[in-house]
């Protein structure tokens, strides 16, 4: 396990995740697998990750990986970060703290490079609005079995907590 940030942590190919709903989304990905490298997108089936839509981003590879395009934000991730960004790319959504952003790029860039499996996982504060632990995964998909196309990334925190937190009194 290596650091991203000050609190915030990343593992590649992690034999272990937290959340519940991580752990049936990566059992989900392995499953379709099916003795590949990767999963492709029709492989992806969202009405059986209904119980989880609500956790998961989808992201779109661009030209170069230069860049990733959020396809899909999940309701609970919305929740947490306080906005829906469907549509636009990492740069767009990171642009007012290009660290988080960069962060992000460099996670993503390497599960594109080496087709890996990455769980993230820790503290957000250092973003500077409060936000609470956090664990998540990155899971690559790839429609000719070589490139990666898209990443299924998987968002989880403390639900309860975050309502709490953010209900005003």
């Amino acid at each position: 396990m290596m650091e991203l940030h000050s609190g915030t942590g990343f593992e590649i190919d992690p034999q272990r995740c937290g959340h519940p709903e991580l752990a049936f989304v990566h059992a989900y990905w392995q499953k379709a697998r099916n003795g590949r490298l990767m999963p492709s997108r029709a492989d992806l089936v969202i009405r059986d990750l209904k119980k989880q839509l609500g956790w998961l981003c989808l992201l779109d590879v661009l030209p170069d990986t230069r860049d990733f395009r959020y396809r899909l934000i999940g309701t609970k991730i919305t929740l947490y970060f306080g906005t829906d960004t469907t549509g636009k790319t990492v740069t767009e959504t990171f642009a007012a703290n290009p660290d988080a952003g960069a962060i992000m790029t460099r996670i993503l860039q390497q599960v594109v490079r080496d087709k890996v499996v990455i769980r993230t996982y820790g503290d957000l504060s250092w973003l500077g609005r409060g936000l609470e632990d956090f664990e998540s995964l990155f899971l690559p998909f790839s429609d000719d079995g070589t490139t990666v196309s898209m990443v299924l990334n998987p968002f989880t925190f403390d639900e309860r907590r975050v309502q709490l937190n953010r209900t005003p009194l």
